[in-house]
């Protein structure tokens, strides 16, 4: 079981990471904000104008303790690691199934069906603790199973991205629904569709803002368990693109980051003020907004539930490197199938 190690976030402009001794030192405008020993933390995240020292990386390598640079936004712009400590065997194995259609379908298959259903279970719980005068909720959610059935048979990937674009389109046109905030409080989270690249609302920002950090997660599961993140099932090849953690972020997106973010609106934790709109109709998360997301992450990630498959209570933190693990198991023939996790 792999240890639940920290993730130390970075977001301060102008900050730098200084090596001392085993330890990593933040420091802004020559003070001296935290230290924190190098054995104690899983990864380091970085947004924004963030400054590293040479040294500290090569310790932050060594050590296998991973750093991420990403934008003001949440999208990743480089990521520093040391030797992959992967099993060659086991990337030949994936590279022979990524390059095999049916293989990839076994694998696509059951976690596009696993997301959809996912999907369907948050707003299936919504229905049941907010109002839905309009019965949006409802009709979604009857949209959203036969999809899932379809997703799990289809016949090639193709078919299988499709069925997970026209869930996509059903769930984010019914998820707002979820926001109880009394007018006019919820109307600056409402969300008409969803918008990446940049994101255009505070919903889309904030949705877009968890993915990232999941996607942090998922490639350090990938690495952890030495697979390739770069070479997916589901997602196709690109150079840049980390494939096989997108692939397997798809089961925990509405499990983890939606929810979330719904969560944070609900309880009044995020507020409009902790956005701002850019040049161009971009919206983006203020400093304070930052935090208070990522120490909600890193919260959730804390909380325990039961493992579908394993039967075994393990920390929401753990399942994206479980699920990696559970893949490459299968790549090795030691399962039939890819146990995709499926919440309920």
């Amino acid at each position: 079981m792999k240890q639940h190690l920290n993730t130390l976030f970075v977001q301060t402009d102008g900050a730098w990471l200084r090596k001392d001794g085993r330890a990593i030192l933040v420091s802004v405008d020559g003070q001296v904000r935290i230290r924190v020993p190098v054995h104690t933390i899983g990864g380091i995240v970085c947004f924004g104008r963030i400054n590293a020292t040479t040294p500290l990386l090569a310790m932050c390598a060594e050590e296998g303790v991973a750093v991420s640079f990403l934008s003001e936004f949440g999208r990743l712009r480089a990521r520093v690691c040391g030797f992959t400590p992967g099993n060659v065997l086991l990337r030949r194995d994936q590279y022979r199934a990524a390059d095999d259609e049916p293989t990839c379908l076994r694998i696509a298959g059951p976690m596009v069906a696993a997301k959809i259903a996912n999907c369907r279970t948050t707003l299936l719980r919504g229905t049941r603790d907010h109002p839905d005068p309009e019965g949006r909720l409802d009709l979604a959610c009857r949209r959203l199973a036969p999809i899932s059935r379809r997703a799990l048979a289809a016949a090639d990937l193709e078919a299988v991205r499709g069925f997970e674009g026209d869930a996509a389109a059903v769930y984010f046109g019914a998820i707002d629904q979820l926001i109880t905030l009394p007018r006019p409080d919820r109307d600056p989270f409402l969300m008409t569709e969803r918008s990446r690249r940049p994101p255009r609302d505070p919903f889309n920002c904030l949705l877009s803002f968890l993915y990232a950090m999941l996607a942090h997660d998922a490639r350090s599961a990938c690495e952890a368990c030495g697979l390739d993140p770069a070479v997916g099932f589901l997602h196709r090849d690109r150079p840049g693109r980390p494939s096989l953690a997108l692939d397997l972020m798809e089961e925990l997106r509405s499990f983890l980051c939606d929810r979330l973010a719904l969560s944070l609106i609900n309880r009044r934790q995020i507020h409009e003020k902790d956005f701002h709109a850019l040049d161009g109709g971009a919206v983006n998360l203020t400093d304070s907004g930052r935090r208070t997301v990522l120490s909600a992450y890193q919260s959730r990630k804390q909380d325990e539930i039961t493992h579908p498959y394993l039967q075994e209570r393990v920390s929401v933190g753990l399942i994206v490197h479980l699920q990696a693990r559970l893949l490459s198991r299968l790549l090795r023939g030691e399962l039939e199938c890819y146990p995709a996790f499926i919440w309920k």
